[in-house]
């Protein structure tokens, strides 16, 4: 078994019997501007700080990878939901300055087992940094 990375204890990981990996990650920052209008002449620009990172991506979940998707999305859900701050792990690497809060997800269910349960989906998952106070 291969471990990839990990959010909190969403564990990323490819093996013979399972495959829960993510996909299309994006990462971006931004900084943010005041504007001061000033009598006739230019407006002044004021760095005024930075905003918290943002990360997205996406997991693909689904029973021929041995993953139960309803499973798998309640885990997401319980650290969204308690706004627990977890750390992005990816490889070698850990993302960020400390850690992340889950502030949204979208799950697209797929395709159904005959009795009504979720067996493949895809999730989209949205974080943003969380530094501490």
């Amino acid at each position: 078994m291969a471990i990839i990375g990990c959010l909190g204890n969403v564990i990323f990981t490819v093996s013979r019997s399972v495959v829960r990996t993510l996909d299309n990650m994006t990462w971006s920052g931004s900084a943010r501007y005041a504007t001061h209008n000033r009598h006739l002449t230019n407006a002044l620009t004021e760095f005024t700080g930075l905003d918290p990172d943002k990360i997205t991506f996406d997991i693909t979940l689904s029973a021929d990878l041995g993953v139960d998707p309803i499973a798998e999305v309640v885990k997401l859900w319980n650290i969204e939901r308690s706004g627990e701050a977890v750390p992005l792990t990816i490889g070698t690497k850990g993302y960020g300055k400390y850690r992340w809060n889950i502030i949204k997800h979208d799950m697209k269910m797929q395709a159904f087992f005959g009795n009504g349960d979720v067996h493949t989906a895809v999730v989209s998952v949205s974080l943003q940094e969380y530094l501490g106070g």
